[in-house]
């Protein structure tokens, strides 16, 4: 390892952040930054960006922040593009400026959702609202900027920390006899442990080998092996719930996605394929039933809830 390695990431105290800090530890300095950290980092503020980069002058860029309000970002599609579009852009044009390497996380909401096997990093996307257009806009400004980068797009992102439908389930959980939860749209819940570890795989392979980043640079889909439904999701959930404590859940119902209108319109088929991963660098998720009973033995363990 470089002895004096520097990786930035970025993305504050949100989930997949928060386990990069601990899982990129190994690899080098971990300097992590977001609004409220020392030096702070607002993307909504681009001028911002390029001095902070300079500053720091970081050998990796691993960038976790991202606008995930999905239905907010339909009237707020000026601030989803900053954060999810301009800034990914300007990261990568100074990642190019020091000599970094870029990692930056996109989003399943890249595709239409209307396929019937899982998508390809090569399938053309067709985003169908303000947050997978601003994502796919981000993703296609790193492509032109000039460094070595990887784009990981991943899907249905859960963990310990933050706000997520796992957590929220469990809370929901304990106060409602009834949880009613959309059964027709499919994909596969992704731990952020899982994927802040599959990175740091990836980039101890890499290391500071330029010609292994010039072969490697690219898109790659990371989600969990299998696929489920949110209901699935839900009932896995709470089934684990029941055998470590009391709720007062006594049935997940399935409704459709007409049964709960949003105002952005989700995937109904959210599956990635996630073969290039392995074929290129090795790295396979568990499947997300593996990964889920984990999260909630740790939950029960360390009562976190």
């Amino acid at each position: 390892m470089k002895a004096d390695r520097r990786i930035l990431v970025l993305g504050g105290d949100g989930q997949v952040a928060w386990e990069l800090r601990r899982t990129l530890a190994t690899l080098g300095e971990v300097i992590a930054v977001g609004r409220r950290t020392e030096p702070a980092l607002d993307l909504m503020q681009p001028d911002s960006i390029l001095p902070l980069v300079e500053q720091v002058r970081p050998d990796w860029i691993v960038n976790a922040a991202a606008y995930t309000a999905v239905d907010k970002a339909e009237q707020e599609q000026e601030s989803a593009a900053a954060v999810n579009a301009i800034a990914p852009g300007l990261l990568a044009e100074a990642a190019a400026r020091v000599g970094a390497q870029l990692v930056h996380y996109s989003t399943d909401y890249v595709f239409d959702g209307t396929a019937d096997r899982p998508y390809k990093e090569d399938d053309v996307p067709n985003p169908q609202g303000v947050y997978g257009r601003t994502k796919l806009d981000g993703e296609e400004a790193i492509a032109k900027a000039g460094c070595d980068w990887l784009i990981l797009r991943t899907a249905w992102v859960y963990g310990t920390r933050g706000g997520n439908f796992m957590r929220t389930m469990r809370r929901l959980a304990r106060e409602r006899e009834e949880l009613r939860v959309v059964a027709d749209q499919r994909g596969a819940p992704t731990w952020s442990r899982h994927i802040a570890e599959a990175t740091a795989q990836v980039l101890a392979q890499l290391g500071d080998d330029r010609a292994a980043w010039h072969r490697g640079c690219g898109i790659y889909h990371l989600t969990s092996a299998g696929e489920a439904t949110w209901h699935d999701f839900a009932s896995a959930i709470v089934e684990h719930q029941r055998r470590q404590e009391t709720v007062a859940c006594q049935r997940v119902t399935a409704i459709t996605t007409a049964d709960y209108p949003t105002p952005a319109r989700r995937p109904a088929w959210s599956v990635l394929d996630n073969d290039k991963l392995a074929r290129t660098f090795g790295v396979r998720l568990p499947d997300w039933r593996v990964a889920l009973a984990q999260v909630q033995d740790d939950l029960d363990n360390y009562a976190n809830p």
